[in-house]
């Protein structure tokens, strides 16, 4: 099966699904570099070749740097992260922001850094379009191939446009059951040619069957993963609006005999602006119903019934991530903020 191919500014080709790097990472149980590579191996092999990590997923970036060593073939793209400790932000300097730029090159072990995605934690700090530029000035130096952005809101975003800084990727949460890029954002990425990155397409696998007529999970949760996604079926109104969708989303997949995960993957690469979707790599075993996505052409009908089933929720509203940057709220209690020093 071949896999859908997006082309990035520059003519840089990237794999429509990609393979998420942050359930390798801490906190969501233990997993050897052997597992992980074969796990990587496998993605690629299936034509998956865009790996997707951060500077703050615990050895995510070493555990890739290694497979890289190792593999020859196929060749892999890898987009990482910029993420200052916020307790950092407000006195960063050019040199900080360097010192992580040329840290993820060695963890990687490259000369150039495929995409690096910046994000900034608090709005309130100064700093955060100087910090932008600084890294838009690594690309031009050639440490990075192109800059991206993570997680910020539209205002945020039209600034650091607005202010130069060439932004070819956002990576943000987009699901059905989190349509939160919609209300703006997509728009003002249409306008300046910003295409989307997604994660959060299968709600960290509870838009999966095996959800589907159970009742809602107890705490403690497995992972971070779960919990943060726990979260945001919450939002979106509750276990049992969550099971309307699931419902929802089961019929689709029963007429185009595939999957509830296919045709939520399947969802959001249809939407405006999008040029792949990140899926966990945790278990490769749930590569066929990843690839599923690739065969499968939702209709009208389809459409409309997803839509339907998104008016009935009640929320998540607001912009991207604004429910995440809520001082003491319950989805910002469970970041992690103060992890990438690099002293």
């Amino acid at each position: 099966m071949t896999v859908e191919r997006a082309t990035l500014p520059g003519g840089y080709s990237i794999s429509r699904v990609l393979m998420g790097g942050w359930q390798l990472a801490g906190g969501h149980g233990s997993v050897t570099a052997a597992a992980a590579h074969a796990q990587m191996q496998a993605y690629a092999d299936a034509g998956i070749t865009t790996f997707d990590c951060a500077d703050i997923y615990t050895g995510v970036e070493e555990l890739i740097g290694g497979f890289k060593r190792l593999r020859a073939a196929p060749a892999v793209q890898v987009h990482t992260k910029c993420v200052p400790d916020r307790e950092a932000l407000g006195r960063l300097r050019r040199v900080d922001i360097e010192r992580l730029i040329d840290r993820s090159l060695a963890r990687l072990g490259v000369t150039q850094l495929d995409l690096v995605q910046f994000h900034w934690w608090d709005y309130a700090m100064p700093g955060c379009v100087a910090a932008a530029q600084w890294l838009d000035e690594l690309r031009q130096a050639g440490k990075i191939r192109l800059v991206g952005v993570t997680n910020f809101d539209t205002p945020q975003l039209a600034a650091l446009l607005a202010a130069g800084v060439s932004v070819a990727t956002h990576q943000v949460q987009y699901s059905v059951l989190d349509q939160r890029p919609a209300a703006g954002m997509t728009d003002l990425c249409a306008t300046h040619g910003v295409q989307l990155l997604c994660y959060g397409a299968l709600a960290g696998g509870f838009l999966a069957e095996k959800y589907l007529g159970q009742p809602a999970p107890v705490e403690p949760l497995e992972n971070r993963s779960l919990v943060k996604y726990r979260l945001i079926i919450e939002e979106f109104g509750g276990w049992d609006m969550f099971q309307n969708m699931l419902q929802v989303l089961r019929r689709i997949a029963a007429k185009h005999q595939s999957t509830i995960s296919a045709v939520a993957i399947r969802h959001v690469l249809d939407q405006p602006q999008v040029a792949g979707v990140i899926v966990g790599a945790r278990n490769a075993q749930h590569l066929p119903a990843t690839l599923a996505a690739m065969r499968l052409r939702l209709d009208a009908a389809d459409r409309t019934e997803i839509a339907a089933g998104q008016a009935a929720a009640s929320g998540p509203g607001g912009d991207t991530y604004t429910l995440e940057r809520m001082p003491r709220g319950p989805h910002a209690a469970i970041m992690r903020y103060n992890i990438n020093a690099t002293s």
